[in-house]
């Protein structure tokens, strides 16, 4: 795996804001949407850094075109855990966003999570992006309104037009992407866990990890909004079983972390607090179970 890779920084002399990682697996078309949504609709300049999986479909050649673009190319799929951890020498700025190619970012998202995070005063924090996205699903976290569900029935134009008006309060409980968090936080906790790849639960494990490193800022900006086209690549992969991966490491399960602990989709009310609940004793007996049937 390692001696296969091959990372490209072309942008380390230039002074960005973030740095902004997107992992894609053959997913070309929506790379190319992502990537010129962040060139056209972005307030302020930032690195960008595409982990290119396999690339069978033109994306290693389309990424090595464009020399505004940073990259780590693997010939094999190495994940999000992995692939995520594999950009980060390559990162030159003090904040790391982590965004999906499935994504297009909308006016001023990133002034707008820049304002929330220099407003905070420290750099414990965890700020995520608001996603509006063509379908319910039940997440209180995103707004829901159809501009189309695949790039050929995005109605850019009326999205662009219309988004503003989609009105979201900040709410608590940041997990989704994109998220943003200063660089030495994501060291302190060593990036993303590997044990989850190729990486379904891995963004809860973060989110426990910033929590056991004392993170009590987690925060959806409302007025930060990218529209969200919603897992183009995750519905190809075989998945990992992550919610047992997360409760046999943590002894709690990712909906007690989500639910009681960060309190995901409530109003955003400052930072939170320890979580006042009888429910310890359930979760270990969950992870007892866990054991038992792994066996």
């Amino acid at each position: 795996m390692l001696e296969k890779l091959v990372k490209i920084n072309r942008s380390k002399d230039k002074q960005h804001v973030f740095s902004i990682v997107i992992p894609s697996w053959n997913n070309l078309p929506y790379l190319k949407m992502c990537v010129e949504s962040i060139r056209k609709n972005s307030a302020l300049q930032h690195q960008i850094i595409i982990l290119i999986n396999e690339g069978v479909d033109g994306s290693y050649e389309w990424v090595q075109a464009q020399a505004d673009l940073d990259y780590v190319y693997s010939p094999t799929n190495l994940g999000i855990c992995f692939g995520l951890n594999a950009c980060r020498g390559l990162i030159n700025t003090n904040y790391i966003v982590y965004a999906n190619d499935d994504m297009y970012v909308l006016p001023d998202w990133d002034s707008e999570l820049q304002r929330n995070a220099q407003a905070i005063g420290h750099d414990n924090f965890i700020l995520s992006g608001t996603a509006i996205e063509p379908f319910e699903s039940g997440n209180r976290c995103v707004v829901v309104k159809d501009y189309g569900d695949s790039l050929e029935t995005f109605q850019e134009e009326k999205l662009l037009a219309e988004f503003k008006d989609l009105h979201m309060a900040d709410w608590l409980g940041s997990t989704w992407p994109p998220t943003l968090m200063h660089i030495d936080l994501w060291d302190l906790v060593g990036g993303m866990s590997v044990e989850f790849s190729p990486g379904m639960y891995s963004d809860p494990d973060l989110s426990m990890k910033l929590w056991q490193a004392g993170v009590r800022y987690f925060k959806g900006v409302g007025s930060s909004k990218v529209y969200h086209f919603g897992s183009k690549s995750t519905k190809r992969i075989k998945r990992n079983v992550g919610r047992d991966t997360f409760l046999l490491k943590w002894g709690v399960s990712s909906n007690y972390l989500t639910s009681k602990m960060l309190r995901r989709g409530e109003p955003f009310d400052g930072e939170l607090q320890e979580p006042v609940t009888g429910k310890r004793f359930t979760n270990k007996l969950k992870r007892l179970a866990a054991c038992l049937s792994a066996k």
